[in-house]
């Protein structure tokens, strides 16, 4: 059975939210589709698009010449800045051990998506939290203004 999403309790404001889009280069996608309908693959293109080096992160998807997924954060090369979270509520706090073993920066939980206790941990262990907020939109409405 699933959880229920929680309501944040503690966000990034906007201003924080600028800052990290702003000094992040590299971004792993947890929860990224082969499936070009899904939001993930959309929010992982998009990113790319955008001048961002984007890893798929996915054990059950399939690599192609254009997409190479990794099984698990662990396996992505190199720091990561920000861990874009695609799962269910259940599975965020695991996410949020591998992210913080690999040294990432930022958690971000996509749109729906909060764990407090989760995000709580993160800010412990020094990395930045952002909930329930689109990266993609946030990207879009920052880069509108």
């Amino acid at each position: 059975m699933s959880e229920a999403c929680e309501i944040p309790r503690l966000n990034a404001t906007t201003d924080e939210i600028r800052a990290i889009l702003k000094s992040a280069r590299r971004i792993a996608v947890v929860g990224h589709s082969d499936d070009p309908a899904r939001d993930s693959y959309r929010v992982g293109r998009y990113l790319a698009e955008r001048g961002y080096e984007v890893f798929a992160v996915n054990p059950n998807a399939r690599s192609t010449p254009e997409l190479k997924f990794f099984p698990d954060l662990a396996s992505v090369p190199g720091p990561v800045d920000i861990v874009d979270i695609f799962r269910r509520p259940e599975a965020i706090p695991v996410i949020v051990e591998e992210a913080i073993h690999i040294a990432a920066k930022v958690i971000w939980m996509q749109e729906g998506l909060a764990h407090n206790a989760a995000a709580e941990k993160a800010r412990a262990a020094g990395l930045r939290v952002v909930m329930s907020r689109c990266i993609m939109k946030e990207h879009r409405a920052l880069a509108s203004r």
